[in-house]
């Protein structure tokens, strides 16, 4: 096979506009299925997108809502039955150890059931070893029940990305990979303060609760995603498209790109906000956790407003601009923790952190959609396991640097690996097109 990559110009785009892009010819662009015209929201912010964008972002508020009411729990109840601190972790690590390891397989099962069926089926999963997680009579339970749920919950997300970039047209998928990601970082505001309430009132409760939630995530995914017809009146197929493999997709500057920044995005988020911020107000600013509290808190704003920004700038100007811009501005937050360390300059740095963190939240997977859109299950899967690598070992390494030559050290790690990931995005082609 030829190495060469013409362009593919969409009908009716001439040479001189500015966001036809080159696609690799490795596989053809992927299309929207065929079928009967969609059912599109007339209204709001919303309007003209498929109707499957609204379901699946109320499903993720609901989805994401239950994991933050059950995660202040899940440590505490674990160490309930006598356990050592890093066993309690290792409960909270089985989950995200099951979702990377299942992420392939749970791939080709959407290849061959189709999204609806896989996104129902990981959702009841995920509930049904909830409910059961909360009656853990010993921690072995405890231990096992999560691990299943982290398979289903990777049913859940591959399926419901899966669905949500082959429905979608390559101009729509900067919005609607805003509105899906602004469900679950909704539903993670809502969550965490009722679930610290109930877990001062039963630990056993939260577990109850998230099964709840997730059977309302999947009721409105069971009553409100449409069932799509083709033109002769049938169940629509999947894309008749060849499925795009692994093997593939990586043979693909683009998806190397979004594959690679959702890893460090996920190695910053998690290594660097979740695992270090914490540590950084309470042992070197010597300030009270409210103030990680507030560093939070500020992340929080400042990646909304640019979420809502970039979900249209990345329809509008193309993907590759907001992933050099996005990885250059988290790597500027994350450098500012690297300078010697004082309040206002954290909370800086947390503002210009949560700019870039807001662009990441688009462009990965709106270039994802580009290069794959309906034809791989597997594709999507590998796209997640790459984020779900840069969420397990970023707080492992960076917190082992912080160990052994501080918490500057730390951070520059992290600036780093933005840094690798804004240089393989600088070398992806810009896969917007525009129809």
């Amino acid at each position: 096979m030829s190495s060469a990559q013409p362009p593919i110009t969409p009908d009716g785009i001439g040479p001189t506009e500015s966001a036809v892009t080159e696609v690799p010819s490795l596989v053809k662009a992927a299309k929207p299925q065929e079928q009967t015209p969609q059912a599109v929201i007339r209204r709001g912010p919303l309007r003209g997108l498929p109707v499957e964008v609204a379901v699946l972002s109320a499903v993720a508020f609901f989805v994401a809502a239950g994991f933050g009411i059950v995660a202040p729990a899940i440590p505490v109840f674990a160490r309930s039955f006598g356990v050592s601190y890093t066993a309690a972790g290792a409960v909270i690590s089985a989950f995200a150890l099951m979702r990377l390891v299942s992420a392939l397989g749970c791939g080709k099962l959407v290849n061959h059931f189709g999204e609806r069926l896989v996104l129902g089926a990981g959702i009841t999963i995920v509930a049904v070893s909830s409910a059961l997680a909360g009656l853990s009579a010993n921690y072995g339970q405890l231990l096992t029940l999560r691990g299943i749920g982290g398979i289903g919950s990777a049913m859940f997300s591959v399926s419901a990305a899966s669905l949500l970039l082959s429905v979608t047209s390559s101009e729509q998928r900067g919005r609607a990979m805003g509105a899906f990601t602004g469900g679950f970082l909704f539903g993670g505001i809502a969550g965490p303060g009722l679930g610290g309430v109930v877990t001062g009132w039963s630990l056993r409760a939260p577990f109850f609760l998230y099964a709840v939630t997730l059977a309302a995530a999947g009721g409105v995914g069971l009553l409100m995603l449409p069932r799509r017809l083709n033109k002769q009146g049938q169940p629509a197929t999947r894309s008749e498209q060849p499925l795009l493999t692994v093997r593939e997709a990586f043979k693909m500057p683009a998806f190397r790109a979004a594959a690679g920044v959702n890893l460090a995005e996920n190695w910053a988020a998690i290594g660097v906000r979740a695992a270090l911020v914490p540590l950084l107000v309470v042992e070197v600013l010597h300030r009270s956790p409210i103030w990680t509290g507030i560093g939070l808190t500020v992340f929080t704003a400042a990646n909304i407003l640019t979420l809502t920004l970039g979900s249209r700038l990345a329809d509008r100007r193309g993907r590759r601009p907001l992933l050099l811009s996005g990885c250059l501005v988290s790597a500027t937050g994350t450098f500012l923790l690297v300078l010697p360390h004082s309040l206002p300059l954290f909370l800086v740095a947390m503002v210009v952190f949560g700019l870039g963190s807001g662009l990441l939240s688009v462009a990965p997977g709106a270039m994802l959609g580009d290069v794959a859109g309906g034809r791989g299950g597997t594709a999507v899967a590998a796209f997640q396991m790459a984020g779900d690598i840069g969420s397990l070992t970023g707080p492992i390494l960076a917190g082992a640097l912080a160990d052994s030559a501080g918490f500057s050290s730390a951070f520059a790690l992290s600036t780093a690996v933005l840094l690798a990931a804004a240089m393989i995005a600088f070398r992806a082609p810009e896969t917007l097109r525009r129809t």
